[in-house]
Parts: structure tokens; sequence; C-alpha cells
């Protein structure tokens, strides 16, 4: 019996439901993060019992847990479970990072998760609990910054994102770049450090210098009348899962999903072609752009799309490209002060604001002159 199946035929303890779909399991029991792995098992273990009533008579001798991934957000752990017809089942458990709900909307990621699922985007959700979720498990490999480049993968990502960002999500329509940029403002420009070497480094920022370039750069975008549509808005390497034999690419981890604009969703993506070490000499030239574009603007026949589309896209992407560095740059503040996780956040926020105040003046400038015919 498979996950999807283990879902509709499991008795649970308790059902989230929501008009979208079928009940989902959901448990009130949390998992403690800061476990190791050999003391976070049993809990585990406790847990997928407590939601899927087929499995709550098995001995925890049946059941297996080991990492996916441990991200600098959240840790993904694989459960296997031999049943006792003798197959080998596996879910995914997401357990969400300490705090993260101080920058993530976990209602609005709820609700679109399941339309997304529907759609054939992620991970099947199979059941939620305490700070996170159970979904199937996905026989794939997470893509690293150097295969995003390979024109292959580039034009089957931007094939995807094409399906993706025709997804309608039930809801308000509004594009939330803006209001969770000055969200993210007000909470980096209030903050204390308990370090003292992270204060004096806090202290060196302008805010007010940010806040202009924010207002600044609202008004441009804003002329540019980009498209609306779902957007993913962290397509980063480890939120693709690829496959090798079937060749099938799968899009997961929608977090931090919302209507948005779509050249800040492209723009993120290209910004993330730098990888965790933020090497922005690997951002796409021009001509690998341009590949993407034809891909995504016409996945069955890419060699027609115009120059005229081709460029406005362009200009579209790497103005909002800009939107991305600040959005993340204050993220990252907010993490600085948040996240337990072993990460430099504060370093990652002067590294995103850098690069911004680097490529502002040619961007705003291409775009100006775009605006204005010149």
């Amino acid at each position: 019996m498979g996950a999807a199946s283990v879902w509709n035929a499991m008795e649970v303890a308790g059902e989230a439901r929501d008009s979208c779909g079928p009940a989902i399991p959901s448990s009130p029991l949390a998992v403690d993060t800061s476990l190791s792995l050999p003391e976070m098992s049993p809990r585990v273990i406790e847990l997928c019992k407590d939601l899927f009533a087929a499995w709550s008579k098995l001995d925890d001798s049946r059941f297996t847990v080991e990492t996916v991934s441990g991200g600098i957000t959240n840790l993904l752990l694989k459960v296997s479970v031999k049943e006792e017809s003798g197959n080998v089942e596996s879910v995914t458990v997401r357990l969400y990072g300490p705090n993260t709900e101080y920058v993530i909307d976990r209602e609005r990621e709820f609700h679109a998760i399941k339309y997304l699922s529907a759609a054939g985007f992620g991970a099947k959700l199979l059941a939620v609990f305490g700070n996170g979720m159970v979904q199937s498990f996905i026989n794939a490999r997470t893509l690293n910054p150097e295969d995003m480049r390979k024109p292959k993968v580039a034009a089957e990502i931007a094939k995807q994102l094409h399906k993706f960002h025709q997804v309608e999500i039930p809801g308000s329509k509004e594009p939330q770049l803006w209001n969770d940029i000055f969200k993210f403002f007000g909470k980096a420009s209030d903050i204390k450090f308990d370090d003292n070497e992270k204060q004096r480094k806090y202290e060196t920022i302008s805010f007010k210098e940010i806040h202009d370039e924010l207002l600044e750069l609202k008004e441009l975008t804003g002329l540019l009348n980009a498209p609306v549509v779902f957007a993913h808005n962290d397509l980063l390497c480890g939120n693709f899962m690829l496959n090798d034999e079937e060749g099938k690419l799968h899009l997961i981890d929608f977090e931090y999903g919302s209507y948005n604009y779509r050249g800040f969703d492209i723009g993120n993506h290209f910004n993330e072609y730098a990888g965790y070490e933020c090497d922005y000499s690997l951002y796409p030239s021009k001509d690998e752009q341009y590949h993407f574009f034809r891909h995504y603007l016409m996945p069955d026949k890419p060699q027609e799309v115009s120059d005229k589309d081709l460029e406005a896209l362009y200009i579209e992407t790497n103005t909002y490209m800009l939107a991305s560095h600040l959005f993340w740059a204050l993220w990252g503040l907010i993490q600085a002060k948040m996240s337990p996780i072993d990460f430099d956040y504060m370093e990652y926020f002067f590294l995103r604001y850098n690069e911004f105040k680097k490529q502002k003046q040619s961007s705003i400038s291409l775009t100006k002159s775009y605006l204005t015919g010149c």
C-alpha cells in the first residue's frame, strides 16, 4: 500500500478538514528539533503511530528514521516502515525550524499546498502535526547550483515553472511582495542583539536608506505591469528534486508561496545560481536567461518566442531581481535574531544588500531606458 493509499485507508486520531479534498490526519504532537537523531527517532515513530492507525500497533523495530536534509530552515526526515505484509513504505516528515513562523505564514502555506499537490506539484500532503507535516516520499536527489545552469535542466525548470504559474489558488489574488517586504522591514529594523559583536554590526545598517530604496524600487516595478501569478518565491537548488533515471524534475517546498509578480519568481531563481556561497559572478548571462525565457514562455515552441517578448521579460526579471536581494537581506536580519541554527545570517544580510547596491544602478538605468523607449 503506497503512501497515498495509506492516507485514504487509515483511520486517524484527528482530522484537519478542508473543502479542497478529503480529511487530512492531524496530531497535536510536536518533535523537538534540537534533539540528536537517536533521541528524536522514538518521538518521530510515536508521531507516525499517532497519525496513522494502520501503523499504530506495529513494533518500533519496524521503523527506521534517517535524515534527508538539514537546511537552514527545516529538517527533513525519511521514515520507512516494514508493514505486516512485508512491504516497506516510506514517508517524509518535515519539521519546521524553530521560530520560522516569524517569517513564514503557515496558514497560507497549508492552504496552497493542497491545491498545488492536486495539480501535481511537490510531495502529496499526508498529515499535519504540531510543528510540521508528513508528505509522500519523493525518490530523487536535490539539485545543486551547478545543475540549475545546465541548458537541459534550465529548460525543464522553465517548463515546470510555466505550469506552476498556471495553478489557481482560491482566495485573494493580491501580490504579496511589498506587503511581505515591508513586514520584514518592520521586524528587521526593531531588533536588539544580546551578542555585542552582532549588535555592533547591526548598528552600522541605515534603515532609512533601506526604506528609501524600497520605496524607489516599488514605484519603478509598478510601471512594469508585471503579470501576477501564484509564485513559489524560493526557487533555490534545494527546492528542486531530480530523478536521474526517469529524468523527472520535482518542484517542492511551498513555504513562501503566494500570489506575486512573475518577474520576482524568475529573478529570485536567477539569484540562486550563486549558490549557498553567494557567488554572484554565476548570475546567468543574457543568453542563458533568454534560453530560460524561451522555454518558460512557449514550452512547446521555444524558438518561436519573439524578440520583443524576450526583451520585456528580461527587463521585468532583472528589475525584480533587485527586490529579491532586499527581501532575503531583511529575512537574514530577522533570522540572525530568531534562529538557533548555526548559520551566519548577519553576514548573509550584508552579502545580499551589498549585491543589491552593486547591481542597482545598471538594472534601474536599463529599466528606465526601456520604459521611456530611449
